[in-house]
């Protein structure tokens, strides 16, 4: 399901999930959405200004997941999505 790289960045998340840093990423990356009216196809009227008001480090994982398949998307376009989710990513990356 996950290749190598995917693999190291849960894992990491896993271990960094209560770091404030990470959690402030998260949360950036759902305001832009939710800011943007972005919606994942997946998950089409999903309410990012709630989740990214009630964000708990349980999400974290979820949200990682959300910001891998934006980074990795050709379809979509929006250069402040993609930033804030390379951003959350950038935080995660395995030393």
């Amino acid at each position: 399901m996950y290749d190598e790289k995917t693999k190291e960045f849960m894992a990491k998340c896993e271990e960094m999930k209560d770091d404030p840093a990470v959690m402030k990423e998260c949360k950036i990356m759902l305001d832009t959405m939710a800011e943007k009216k972005f919606e994942m196809e997946d998950e089409p009227e999903k309410d990012y200004t709630h989740m990214a008001q009630s964000i708990s480090k349980e999400d974290v994982p979820k949200i990682l997941e959300m910001a891998l398949k934006i980074a990795k998307s050709g379809k979509i376009k929006d250069p402040e999505i993609k930033i804030a989710a390379e951003r959350l990513i950038r935080t995660l990356e395995p030393l």
